[in-house]
């Protein structure tokens, strides 16, 4: 599993946007979100029921 200082440089970003997304930030941009999970090697599905 990558550092949040790795995910940060994978996606030019600070480690304090890192930190924020892993502790459930309630203010973060889809797109951000896509590519965090992309870097960690995960799948990201949204469904709304």
């Amino acid at each position: 599993m990558p550092t949040q200082e790795d995910l940060a440089i994978k996606l030019n970003t600070k480690k304090s946007a890192i930190s924020r997304i892993e502790n459930h930030a309630k203010d973060i941009k889809l797109s951000t979100l896509e590519n965090f999970v992309q870097c960690i090697g995960k799948e990201l599905k949204i469904s709304i029921a």
